[in-house]
């Protein structure tokens, strides 16, 4: 699988190179002119730099403006991805990855006038350890020839973007939280520049999937980000669980951990952290400070509190998760009936026991499907309830929610093959990306990925997703609490697993006042 996606890039570069044969189109962002490459009827700018890059004496401090530069600037390659170790979802291409890596990309449709259209910015996934804006499903170019301008971002990753440490706090009033300072910076060069490749600054909508929508959860918490998007999408992520149940986010608690890992690396300094290659931040001992920080300077309260305070970056909001998101992230194949709670101790931990009372088993078959449905609704499907209610209930402006269930045909022997509709599943659809794969795609999976195209560029265009051609999609309220189920057919209805997020909120509830 990872060679054949190999294969398709390289044709896809190929196929870029040709179509950059006419007149190479020319932007003029305020650090300097850059030349990008021509399609048809979509124009593209890779690499784009946003920062400074973030090495030597900038690693682990807050992004710098770039640097202006003469002439006229390449902006025909991908940078680097942000240094990471292994990729963010089966089958990807593999991307070179560095510290230096601060860089964004632009697609635009040609002949756009400056300022003219809806911006979609797009925060990539990988659990803020992996993920890159190089790989061929995040191409913008089906998005922005619908009429929107798309910008794929960078930012920092692992340890190198999420390390807290009482040295760096004395620092700087606080920690931690340097990746998502990267996206702050992003959008606020998007505010800054985007009009001089046709984008309206004051109609951006900030987008992400899995990792990145976390980030937007907590991009619309924040008060460092205020005024930066008007619209927000969440796919398949969020961070609103109950700090109790993940107290390491305090910063107090991030910083021991961040001492820690220092010793660990042989550090006992935040300058001998400084000093050390890159390389060396890659180890496994990483894994416990890679997570965002609640701390004073960009997330000084949670997203639950700031959603439920009525104090968040209040815009139009669209969210979703998909009916298999464990799937393709967990492998349940040795999963049974006689060792169900001893492999979910092994992942999870200790767990209140009323969470598991929905899920009930008596086969081994059985038993692998609570596995799954469990997992999705701890790490996606209640956070992503949690946030429609909270903005239902606490803000003026409307969230439109979703429901995935549509199994892509993926090919037999394949690494996605039991993945059914699991995590990563509709990103073939909603970027309108189908052609990237050579599985046997029906004309309903066209109409599919036709639509959620659609709705997604209207959502930015104008923070609603509905239009001519496609069903209508409601916008989310209690109690009715009506989604768009995008399954065998585009239909309008409740979540099928609303009975279990109802036990999820009892529980949490005990943990944390009530939800909404």
């Amino acid at each position: 699988m990872i060679q054949r996606s190999l294969v398709i890039a390289m044709a896809v570069t190929a196929f870029v190179m040709l179509g950059a044969a006419g007149q190479a189109p020319v932007a003029r962002p305020a650090a300097g002119a850059v030349r990008g490459l021509s399609f048809d009827r979509v124009e593209v700018y890779r690499g784009l730099p946003y920062a400074r890059p973030p090495v030597g004496d900038l690693r682990f401090r807050d992004p710098q403006p770039v640097a202006a530069w003469s002439g006229v600037r390449d902006a025909t390659a991908f940078a680097p991805a942000c240094l990471q170790a292994g990729v963010s979802m089966p089958g990807e291409p593999w991307s070179p990855s560095s510290e230096d890596c601060l860089y964004l990309n632009v697609w635009t449709p040609k002949g756009a006038r400056r300022g003219s259209l809806p911006v979609i910015v797009w925060i990539p996934g990988g659990g803020y350890a992996n993920g890159s804006t190089s790989i061929p499903l995040y191409d913008g170019g089906r998005l922005a020839g619908r009429g929107a301008v798309v910008v794929t971002v960078a930012y920092r990753l692992g340890a190198l973007g999420f390390l807290a440490h009482p040295e760096l706090t004395a620092e700087a009033g606080s920690s931690g939280n340097y990746g998502l300072m990267d996206q702050v910076a992003a959008l606020e060069w998007v505010r800054d520049n985007i009009a001089a490749f046709g984008g309206d600054p004051q109609r951006v909508t900030v987008a992400g999937q899995s990792a990145g929508a976390t980030s937007v959860s907590i991009l619309m918490a924040s008060p460092r980000a205020q005024g930066l998007f008007q619209r927000a999408i969440g796919q398949s992520g969020g961070l609103f669980e109950p700090v109790a149940l993940a107290p390491h986010y305090l910063l107090a608690n991030a910083e021991r951990d961040g001492v820690a890992y220092a010793t660990a690396l042989g550090a006992a300094s935040v300058a001998e952290l400084r000093a050390l290659p890159a390389q060396q931040f890659l180890g496994a001992a990483a894994g416990r400070v890679v997570h965002p920080v609640i701390e004073p300077r960009l997330l000084p309260r949670s997203p639950w509190d700031a959603f439920s305070a009525g104090e968040h970056n209040d815009v139009p909001l669209l969210v979703g998760f998909n009916a298999d998101e464990a799937r393709s992230l967990t492998d349940v194949s040795g999963v049974t009936a006689a060792n169900f709670a001893e492999t979910l101790a092994a992942r999870w931990g200790r767990l209140p026991p009323a969470l598991l009372a929905p899920y009930p088993f008596t086969t081994d078959e059985e038993a692998r499907t609570a596995r799954a449905d469990f997992e999705r609704d701890l790490r996606f499907a209640w956070d992503i309830r949690a946030w429609a209610r909270l903005q239902a209930a606490r803000g003026e402006q409307p969230v439109h929610a979703y429901h995935f269930s549509r199994r892509p045909p993926y090919a037999e022997g394949s690494v996605q093959q039991h993945w059914r509709a699991g995590h990563f599943a509709e990103l073939w659809y909603m970027f309108d990306h189908l052609e990237q794969e050579p599985w046997d795609w029906s004309d309903q999976d066209r109409a599919t990925a036709d639509a959620m195209a659609d709705y997604w560029v209207a959502f930015a265009r104008t923070g609603d997703p509905n239009g001519e051609g496609r069903p209508q999609w409601p916008a989310y309220s209690t109690p009715d609490e009506q989604v768009l189920n995008i399954g065998d057919t585009i239909r309008v209805g409740r979540l099928p697993n609303n009975g279990a997020l109802d036990v999820f909120d009892a529980v949490y509830a005990s943990l944390r006042g009530p939800t909404p």
